[in-house]
């Protein structure tokens, strides 16, 4: 389950109590929450800190999770929707920033999607077993960026991959008296 210190893999492996922990409480019924049953489906099989093969000075967050393909998952031909390969690239990157950053910096971040970009490379069908490789690419003050491999593990394909940067929420406005 990857080299990641036994805290960051208790916060980070139960992916249902970690997506749940960021829901406003207003929103805790999961028919609320886009998505939530697909995420609540994650299994997690690895969660690692390891030096960059490029810059073997600074570390990248890895976490691996798998799920079938089910039927809220497919578009009318059968196969994995872009629109819920994007989804998965947009939940499943962040958690690689927190592994990192709860490794080396004891915290996390709340973060918001600021671009998202898709390639779709070959189709999974229901029933097929994804896996969603997940690695952080940089953490800075302002932005975090990740990227997204998601392999049918079922015919061991790529199927779609994406790059993901997050930044800090914007606060909320303030009302106009």
């Amino acid at each position: 389950m990857g080299n990641a210190p036994l805290p960051v893999k208790h916060r980070l492996g139960d992916s249902r109590a970690y997506f749940g922990s960021w829901i406003d409480t207003a929103y805790k019924d999961p028919s609320y929450v886009f998505g939530r049953s697909i995420a609540d489906r994650f299994r997690v099989t690895e969660i690692s800190v390891n030096k960059k093969v490029d810059e073997g000075s600074k570390l990248e967050g890895k976490v691996v999770l798998e799920l079938e393909v089910t039927k809220e998952m497919i578009n009318g031909s059968g196969n994995i929707h872009g629109g819920c390969s994007a989804y998965l690239v947009d939940i499943c990157s962040s958690l690689a920033v927190s592994a990192l950053t709860l490794t080396t910096e004891g915290k996390e971040y709340l973060t918001v999607s600021q671009a998202i970009n898709m390639i779709y490379h070959s189709p999974a069908v229901l029933g097929d077993t994804i896996r969603v490789v997940n690695t952080s690419t940089t953490v800075g003050s302002r932005t975090h960026t990740c990227r997204t491999e998601i392999w049918n593990a079922t015919h061991h394909r790529l199927v779609a991959s994406g790059t993901h940067v997050k930044m800090a929420p914007s606060p909320a406005p303030k009302p106009n008296l």
